[in-house]
């Protein structure tokens, strides 16, 4: 019997309700990314379908820099320009709906907020630096 109880109450929730006091971490984030305290929470199926985006926008980002690019530009003779001009507006497309995603994430009160925000944020940081090696690349 205590076995059973056990398991109970280890087994993890399948529906919880936001919790109505949060700490001062979620307060904090939830005001860097203007959240209001009453709004409304988009279902699981939106919070998901706007992480898949954003992550392909910057996988795209990623391959267009170190697969397509590198292999393509010397069999067009494209000149060096070309691989910034493109990869900018993607990476700030991509930086854009990455900070979506996390709004996203926090505005659902997701169970999984906080190791997902830390996906974002490590992929963002990869974009940011692409960003930066073509911004420079281009000056």
């Amino acid at each position: 019997m205590a076995a059973g109880s056990l398991i109970a109450v280890s087994s993890p929730a399948v529906s919880v309700a936001p919790p109505t006091e949060r700490s001062t971490a979620d307060q904090v984030m939830r005001r860097l990314l203007r959240i209001p305290d009453r709004s409304k929470q988009p279902s699981d199926r939106d919070v998901h379908r706007l992480f898949s985006a954003s992550i392909l926008i910057s996988a795209l980002r990623c391959t267009l820099s170190y697969v397509l690019f590198p292999i393509a530009a010397p069999f067009i003779g494209a000149v060096g320009g070309v691989g910034p001009a493109i990869g900018i507006p993607i990476a700030v497309v991509a930086l854009y709906f990455d900070a979506r995603g996390i709004r996203r994430f926090f505005l659902a009160d997701h169970p999984r907020r906080w190791p997902i925000t830390a996906l974002y944020l490590a992929v963002m940081v990869l974009v940011a630096v692409l960003l930066a090696r073509d911004i420079v690349q281009i000056a």
